[in-house]
């Protein structure tokens, strides 16, 4: 896949099958618009193009709203676009100048100038435009102006409930895993650098991992304990992690800890990503370390379980 950070570093391909979006998360609907894009794009002897945006729209129109968190990284959503086989990937910079573009400003200045899209694949309820004005019915119109055909990918349903990257971080934020990974199609995770913590784990058995997140827009999902799997250097480990303010040992602040079933290596420094396969249970307030050695022993066995199924 090749990746452009600028559009006028884009070289014009023939035929070029265009979609345009956010794609935060890439889940199971962004991909039924992928593989749509990929059937035409194989029907027509052309290529796949992704349209996507940098930073996230809202991050610039709210930049009051704080809330907003993301579900890939940058870094993130580029492995996952290509895992899933795009041939281009456009990442445009949204600036308020730019959201300030018309609906056909946008078709004729980026879509037909720029890219010379020859056919257009978009999802369900598709907005662009300044003041999200431009929807499926002005592409229909615009496109035999600008020489290129239109699709609309229909509503993706599971279980009668629309997908949207908006409930996925819903699902993620009240840590139901299970419903983020039916969305997404693929286990949500987190990449960070190992860091040295205080070793309270070790003296009682679950020596842990501490990851530090540096994108500040990524979502940690909800506080409690999580079966998990663990990649570094390439090796799969299984293992239990832990979001929260560990509150039976005072003064730890919120932490991200994770022990890593089998492991025994020292990585600090180094990168780890983290991929959540199911939630086990809130984080509790313990009356001693001896009730927490315990708890976690029942944790690990449970982890272990889940992770022999997955």
């Amino acid at each position: 896949m090749k990746v452009y950070t600028d559009i006028n570093e884009f070289k014009n391909v023939k035929n070029a099958v265009v979609t345009t979006g956010t794609f935060d998360g890439v889940h199971l609907g962004h991909q039924k618009i992928i593989s749509r894009l990929k059937d035409v794009a194989r029907s027509i002897d052309g290529e796949t193009v992704l349209l996507t945006f940098y930073p996230h729209p809202r991050m610039v129109l709210f930049p009051e709203d704080n809330e907003l968190k993301l579900i890939t990284t940058q870094s993130e959503k580029i492995e996952l676009l290509e895992k899933f086989g795009v041939d281009h990937l456009i990442i445009y910079p949204f600036t308020k100048e730019f959201s300030r573009l018309s609906s056909i400003e946008f078709v004729r200045n980026i879509l037909a100038n720029k890219i010379k899209t020859k056919r257009l694949v978009i999802g369900y309820n598709h907005h662009f435009g300044r003041n999200r004005e431009g929807s499926f019915e002005h592409l229909k119109e615009y496109g035999p102006l600008y020489g290129f055909e239109v699709e609309e990918i229909p509503a993706e349903d599971i279980d009668s409930n629309e997908i949207s990257s908006t409930k996925i971080r819903k699902a993620l934020q009240s840590g139901d895993i299970k419903v983020a990974t039916s969305y997404l199609g693929h286990f949500y995770s987190l990449t960070g650098k190992v860091m040295e913590g205080k070793k309270n784990g070790q003296g009682i058995g679950f020596p842990t991992i501490n990851l530090q997140v540096k994108d500040k827009y990524k979502l940690i999902p909800a506080d409690g304990v999580y079966a998990v799997k663990v990649k570094h250097s390439g090796m799969m480990y299984g293992g239990m992690l832990n979001i929260g303010n560990n509150p039976t040992i005072e003064g730890k602040g919120r932490s991200i800890e994770v022990n890593v079933f089998g492991f025994n290596k020292d990585i600090y420094q180094e990168e780890a990503t983290i991929y959540f396969i199911e939630r086990l249970r809130d984080e509790v307030k313990f009356n001693n370390l001896e009730e927490l050695k315990s708890q976690l022993a029942k944790d690990k066995e449970k982890a272990l379980q889940i992770l022999e199924q997955n």
